[in-house]
This record gives structure tokens, sequence and C-alpha cells, in this order.
């Protein structure tokens, strides 16, 4: 496929930021820990607030005792497609600095070390998919996470798999979608409508 179609730019920018997409077909192919630890290395790097780095991930990978945990932390439509993927990982972050005083922009900081996951999986040919669509209160409960530490989302990550593999109504959505353009998003000196 060629993102290309689908993607412009208003500007000129590097196109690892058009060719990342998040699709959901996945072939259940297993990925191997180097490859996997690959990705948490280029979310090690990401910038944050102090040199705090309050991102946290917790995984599965598939076929290993830890996997049915995670994929029953899923709701039911992502249930459909993300049983092929090769890990499941939760992303959270820990709400404070060392010094126990509250990190505002902890959220904002696990959102910069997603992206440099996301970027460097897409860079290894995997499909790198984030969701909201699971339980965070019994992520919470069931990988035993304390206090002083948020829930962020969760991701699903393989390699690529067969569009004909996804239930008919994710078939139609496998594509890359679109974005708002800068004028709905950048406002200068002042929000506006």
């Amino acid at each position: 496929m060629n993102i290309r179609n689908f993607r412009q730019s208003e500007y000129n920018v590097n196109e690892i930021f058009l060719n990342r997409w998040s699709p959901r077909a996945m072939s259940g192919e297993e990925i191997d820990e180097k490859t996997l630890f690959q990705l948490f290395e280029a979310a090690r790097w990401a910038p944050s607030s102090n040199n705090n780095q309050p991102w946290r991930f917790i995984y599965a990978r598939r076929n290993t005792s830890h996997w049915e945990a995670f994929f029953n932390l899923l709701e039911e439509g992502n249930k459909n497609w993300a049983h092929n993927a090769a890990a499941l990982v939760v992303v959270i972050s820990k709400t404070t600095f060392d010094n126990n005083k509250h990190a505002r922009t902890h959220s904002y900081d696990a959102g910069a070390a997603w992206e440099n996951f996301a970027l460097q999986g897409s860079l290894l040919n995997l499909v790198v998919h984030g969701m909201q669509g699971f339980s965070y209160g019994r992520a919470k409960e069931v990988l035993l996470i304390p206090e002083g530490y948020q829930v962020e989302a969760m991701i699903a990550l393989g390699r690529p798999g067969k569009l004909e593999d996804l239930p008919d109504y994710q078939q139609k959505r496998e594509f890359p979608s679109g974005r708002k353009s800068i004028a709905e998003t950048v406002m200068e000196g002042a929000f506006r409508q």
C-alpha cells in the first residue's frame, strides 16, 4: 500500500510521520524479545519534564503465561483483531517526581515515549496500534500497579497480517486516516474556534 495516496502533508516533513499509522491486521507471528526491546529503547529516549522519565511499560508476549491476563483486559471490539498480536503492552505513568512532588506533565511525557515506540515500530515494519478500549481499573488490579501510577493506554503490536483476517466492519476501516488541517489545530495569540 502506498500511504502517500492517503496522506499528504501541508508542509515538508520527514516521511516517517506520514508512514506511521495504526492498522489492526496482524499475522499472529511471534516477535522475539530483541525486536520488542528495540521499541522500548526508542521510547526510553523520549523527552520529559526534568528528565523524570515517568513512563513505564508492562508487557505480555503471545504464547506466554502472561498473555491471557492482558488479553482479557481488552473490550470485545479489540479482542476481535488483537488476538493476532504478538505482544500487548500497557503504558502507565508515574504521577510524581522522585521527590514526591506532583509531576503535572506525566501523561504528556508518557505520550512522547509512546510516540517514539510507535515510530520505531513503523520503521521496523511492525503493526503498532494504541488503544483505550480496555479496562483501566482491572489493569491496575491485575497488573499490580501501585498507587502513584496512572494507567494511560494499551498497545497491540505484531507483524502485518491479511486484511481478510479482520471482521468485515474493521476491513472497511483498515487504511491510513487523514488529519485535521493545521488551521483547525494551531492558533496564534489566543484560543479560537
